[in-house]
């Protein structure tokens, strides 16, 4: 309903516009309600009240004529708005525009676009370029899909300790999927030497994020390992999260 309610929204302001204007409140760490239905950027250092309350016949006049002037922050919010409203088409040529400006989170974005076929055919090669722009820039949930690619080998020859390499660097931002795979990859040697101890860490930190397949994975393991090899992951576990997920 949520989403059928906003393509109506969309359709509504499209063709009749909408009157007022919407600015609001100053964004947290250069973005706004991170995390939500509404996130979105800043335009001018301030976050949209429209968009945040679902005025979105309003949000589209504000950010629209932005983005026609190319200002890369609108052209990724329009991305959001017509991909939450399953326009997907709409959402990529916005992202596309915003993405070759160099925004990181547009790139990423449109590389899953691309990744699933979602108003685009569906690409893995031209996936993986917008994942690498992105996570070479540092953003985890890019990194975190492209070490998918390289583990599966999907638009990139399979290569599992490259696949390593971006699980890591997403896992040390707090990516708990990425952390989740880190540690399968340690449990099946893969990219890795085998190694129970760190496979456990890892799901361990997973885990207490409560993904479900890390509690799983935890418990397998456990039964498999030494009374001495369960209080050493145990250990490095606590040591890991002390350290923010740096250098584990």
């Amino acid at each position: 309903m949520r989403n059928l309610t906003a393509t109506i929204c969309l359709t509504i302001a499209v063709l009749l516009g909408s009157a007022g204007t919407g600015w609001s409140t100053d964004p947290v760490k250069g973005y706004c309600l991170a995390g939500t239905k509404h996130s979105h950027y800043p335009i001018s250092g301030k976050c949209s009240a429209s968009y945040e309350k679902g005025d979105y016949a309003t949000a589209l006049r504000e950010w629209t004529p932005l983005a026609k002037l190319e200002n890369s922050s609108a052209q990724y919010n329009l991305g959001q708005m017509y991909r939450n409203a399953f326009q997907y088409k709409t959402a990529v040529k916005w992202y596309t525009l915003a993405a070759q400006q160099g925004d990181a989170y547009a790139q990423s974005n449109l590389g899953f676009m691309y990744d699933k076929g979602n108003g685009v055919y569906q690409d893995d090669k031209t996936a993986v370029k917008w994942y690498r722009l992105s996570a070479e820039q540092g953003i985890d949930t890019a990194q975190y899909n492209l070490g998918v690619m390289y583990r599966d080998g999907y638009g990139v020859l399979q290569d599992y300790k490259t696949a390593v390499k971006w699980f890591r660097l997403a896992a040390e931002q707090g990516n708990v999927v990425a952390q989740y795979n880190l540690g399968v990859m340690y449990k099946n040697g893969q990219g890795v030497l085998q190694d129970d101890v760190y496979a456990h860490m890892w799901s361990n930190i997973a885990a207490s994020s409560g993904n479900k397949d890390a509690i799983k994975i935890r418990g397998i393991l456990a039964k498999l390992m030494t009374p001495d090899q369960l209080a050493e992951a145990q250990k490095f576990a606590r040591e890991c999260v002390r350290r923010k997920n740096k250098g584990c």
